[in-house]
């Protein structure tokens, strides 16, 4: 099996920043993609950033410019860098692993972490 671990999480201004690690740990032989998600108080969870194995990304406009997300490989470790926060961007962050491969062959099509706190004040 394989466990997602979020750290990071905490209050900030609005302008703020604030660095999302997840870590994922078990019998790993390899992940294709990472992503964070995020979901607010009566809202349904919404994908914010999304990174294949090779280092390509993709983001919802509502982070564009603001948000970096990064991984690392060798570690099976994803990262969301949050810059510029808004009290919008407020919510329980989650870290998903896409397609875990447990050998060569074998894999379980995704895993989620247990979501991590963010709260930005105006």
């Amino acid at each position: 099996q394989v466990q997602l671990v979020e750290s990071g999480e905490g209050l900030v201004q609005a302008g703020g920043s604030l660095r999302l690690t997840c870590v994922a740990s078990g019998t790993i032989y390899r992940i294709n993609d990472m992503s964070w998600y995020r979901q607010a108080p009566g809202k349904e969870r919404e994908l914010v950033a999304d990174i294949t194995r090779g280092g390509s990304a993709t983001y919802a406009d509502f982070v564009k410019g603001r948000f970096t997300i990064s991984r690392d490989n060798a570690k099976n470790t994803v990262y969301l860098q949050m810059d510029s926060l808004r009290p919008e961007d407020t919510a329980v962050y989650y870290c998903r692993a896409g397609k875990i491969y447990y050998t060569s062959n074998h894999y379980a099509l995704y895993a989620w972490g247990q979501g991590t706190q963010v709260t930005v004040s105006s």
